[in-house]
């Protein structure tokens, strides 16, 4: 596709009251409906009707999150929504291929092939949850998770897509051969297969990777067709961009198969000076003493015995090799202090907006012109729109900035398919059992 023909992908990223972690303590918001889901019904149909590609729902197994269970949540969006996309995340660590594997082409089914996996290996420690010893190391998660994939893979592609026949003159339901055992024996994952439900109608949900550190820039390149990644600045974003896209061709792939979007969390009103004040107003809502005890956990140095005022002690940090949890997003915290020479309030203001994601104040005509340098000079091939406040955040950005970028010609005028790999771009993967030449053990 030319420069010319490239349009914006947007993803809206989901969350309560809003991205800023002060949110729901703004008197625009709702934070009691967070479990609600005709408030989320609204907010996905004021995606769609911006014409988004996708929604997302991040996702943990620990800690207080008041949030939905992804695959139930987005099930009941399906049945309200017609086009826009639906992205769950899920975790490697502490699943079965089996479970996910059906659950995703349940998703598939159930919303006309609109589902997306966000694969994470779980920075968070959850093994007391699951009956497990310990939390596996960085490294060891993104390995099992290559395998997890690949054995997910399979058993979507264990039914061929014309498997099913229904053929009532004969009393024939399944075509003979069409249904395939995978007998995948690995190092971490043995599974007989088929799958119990048939293939997916994407072939497989589009399969979306968020971790930035080098293993998962490399899953990424090897497996994802789109990334999440938080980038501070446009010299990151744009390193970060050429190094991913550079990393696929060893893997057969080409740049237009994997779509790189960035994070940018916005506060937007009519003028630049009115999203300041909504921006101090959320500031000033912040409980500085609890994102401290956060940031001491990070940096893993207790920071309330330093003066709030003074600089971060970057000394006492922790190295990057120390960290088992997001190791991209500890990098990305350690430049930033370094770089800009932040307060410990500074720093706690700056990741408040959106936990190390970039931040925007300012019009909707500001925010389009910087989605359109990011895009047009190699930085992105769009973005996950995270606004700071809900459901207001994401009004303004549909209303002013989608209509914006359309008279730019940046961004769609309507859907171009009815699947989310056909509004992404993305072909159908072929199933692996009708490659020709491939040997196959059929049931």
């Amino acid at each position: 596709m030319s420069t010319s023909e490239r349009k914006l992908h947007l993803n809206a990223f989901i969350r309560g009251a809003g991205h800023h972690e002060a949110a729901w303590r703004h008197p625009d918001t709702h934070p009691e409906l967070s479990l609600d889901i005709q408030h989320f019904i609204q907010l996905a149909q004021t995606a769609e009707r911006g014409l988004l590609d996708s929604l997302f729902l991040a996702d943990g197994y620990v800690g207080k999150t008041n949030k939905l269970e992804p695959f139930t949540f987005l099930s009941a969006l399906a049945a309200v929504t017609r086009h826009i996309g639906l992205i769950a995340t899920v975790n490697t660590t502490y699943n079965e291929p089996f479970h996910i594997a059906r659950k995703f082409a349940s998703l598939d089914h159930i919303s006309h092939g609109r589902a997306g996996w966000n694969i994470v290996t779980g920075s968070g420690s959850a093994e007391a949850n699951f009956g497990r010893d310990e939390h596996p190391e960085h490294s060891l998660r993104y390995e099992t998770a290559e395998e997890f994939v690949e054995v997910t893979k399979q058993l979507w592609d264990s039914w061929e897509d014309d498997a099913l026949v229904y053929d009532k003159q004969s009393g024939t339901q399944f075509a003979h051969g069409k249904v395939h055992e995978i007998n995948f024996k690995g190092k971490y994952y043995s599974v007989k297969g088929p799958l119990n439900i048939p293939r997916p109608p994407q072939g497989y949900p589009v399969l979306v990777q968020a971790g930035s550190s080098e293993s998962g820039k490399e899953l990424a390149a090897r497996t994802a067709e789109v990334i999440f990644t938080a980038q501070q600045t446009f010299a990151d974003g744009k390193a970060f961009y050429t190094d991913v896209k550079s990393r696929l061709a060893k893997y057969g792939r080409t740049p237009e198969q994997l779509h790189i979007l960035p994070g940018i969390s916005p506060i937007l009103a009519d003028t630049e000076a009115e999203a300041r004040e909504i921006e101090r107003e959320l500031d000033n809502l912040i409980d500085t003493t609890d994102a401290v005890k956060r940031l001491s956990s990070r940096f893993g140095v207790d920071l309330s015995e330093y003066p709030i005022d003074g600089p971060v002690p970057l000394h006492e940090a922790k190295e990057l090799e120390e960290v088992n949890g997001n190791k991209s997003r500890h990098q990305l915290v350690i430049d930033l202090v370094r770089n800009e020479n932040l307060t410990i309030r500074q720093l706690v203001q700056r990741l408040a907006g959106a936990r190390g994601h970039l931040t925007f104040t300012g019009t909707p005509l500001q925010m389009a012109d910087v989605m359109e340098h990011w895009f047009k000079n190699g930085a992105a091939d769009g973005f996950n729109v995270m606004p700071q406040l809900y459901p207001s955040g994401l009004d303004v950005f549909v209303e002013q900035v989608i209509p914006e970028l359309q008279n730019r010609g940046l961004f769609r005028t309507a859907y171009e398919g009815q699947t989310l790999r056909e509004n992404l771009g993305l072909v159908r993967p072929a199933n692996l059992h009708q490659i020709p030449n491939l040997a196959v053990q059929q049931i």
